[in-house]
């Protein structure tokens, strides 16, 4: 594990190419969040270059964005030699509007929508080979399917059932005459996951549509510790992304680390983890939350 106080295009270039397995990243997303200084603007091209150039052939980005500006973060990130492979939507419910409203004639309107989700650049560096190949060489190129299944929760599988869903043909849709088999370990992972208020409105409208979404349990404690970052993201959430897209034991890096959510998950998963952080304060806060998950592993 290393954590530094450093500007990260500095701290980038010093790395060794082809040296870390993933990255999962929170950074600024160029709205000037509550006036914050260091969320001017998004990662330049330059940044994701470095990124591009540590990470193994093969090797996954997961990068958080807004809904404002995700169309600059993917472009940057593409433009630096990225393949963008999907984009996941993070559906939350504690989002609030902020909008100006108007008064007197126009009574009721206003210039904003209430927030409820934050999209998430999945990109991948060129493969050297096949994926077979490239996963053998260097355990990058895949993603960790059976590692990130949703559980059934109790539910029984269809297992043997037939598919009540169509496949596409092109044009249109033809029935699936397969016989489909459920995995005993859970479902698919699909690219949005909830929080647990947004399924649980979700779930007043249909019939337990959630279940098939992966949802992180919220820890109340997450904002212990003095840890007073804005933008802090559940444990389990980035729990959940690290392994998606990283080989066991491997090393996760976080250029714009912040108060150190995602160094946290990588530390008490087994995960190797090398965050880089530019804010002395946010730094301070991230240092001594993984130094506690570390002694935490250590001991327990």
């Amino acid at each position: 594990m290393r954590i530094t106080l450093n500007d990260c295009l500095t701290e980038l270039q010093a790395m060794e190419e082809n040296s870390v397995d993933s990255i999962v990243t929170d950074p600024p997303y160029g709205l000037s969040f509550m006036n914050k200084q260091w969320d001017y603007d998004v990662p330049s091209v330059e940044i994701w270059k470095e990124c591009l150039r540590v990470l193994k052939p093969g090797g996954h980005l997961l990068s958080f964005a807004s809904s404002r500006t995700y169309h600059r973060m993917a472009i940057n990130i593409e433009d630096a030699g990225f393949e963008i492979r999907d984009q996941i939507m993070w559906v939350y419910g504690s989002g609030f509007p902020k909008s100006h409203n108007l008064k007197g004639e126009y009574t009721g309107w206003g210039t904003a929508l209430k927030p409820a989700h934050e999209p998430i650049v999945m990109a991948r560096k060129s493969l050297e080979g096949t994926v077979a190949e490239n996963v053998l060489e260097y355990g990058t190129g895949a993603i960790n399917i059976d590692a990130s299944r949703i559980s059934y929760n109790g539910e029984i599988p269809n297992i043997g059932g037939r598919a009540k869903h169509g496949r596409g043909d092109g044009y249109g849709f033809k029935p699936l005459e397969d016989k489909i088999e459920a995995n005993v370990n859970g479902r698919w992972p699909a690219n949005i996951m909830f929080d647990e208020e947004a399924a649980k409105i979700l779930d007043k409208q249909s019939e337990n549509v959630s279940r098939f979404f992966y949802i992180p349990k919220a820890n109340k404690k997450e904002r212990g510790d003095g840890n007073i970052h804005p933008t802090v993201k559940p444990i389990a959430l980035m729990e959940y992304l690290i392994k998606l897209i990283t080989p066991e034991k491997g090393i996760v890096l976080d250029p714009f680390m912040g108060s150190g959510t995602t160094g946290i998950a990588a530390v008490g998963n087994d995960f190797d983890f090398i965050g880089i952080e530019r804010e002395k304060e946010y730094y301070k806060i991230a240092k001594a939350r993984i130094k506690s998950e570390s002694l935490k592993r250590k001991f327990f």
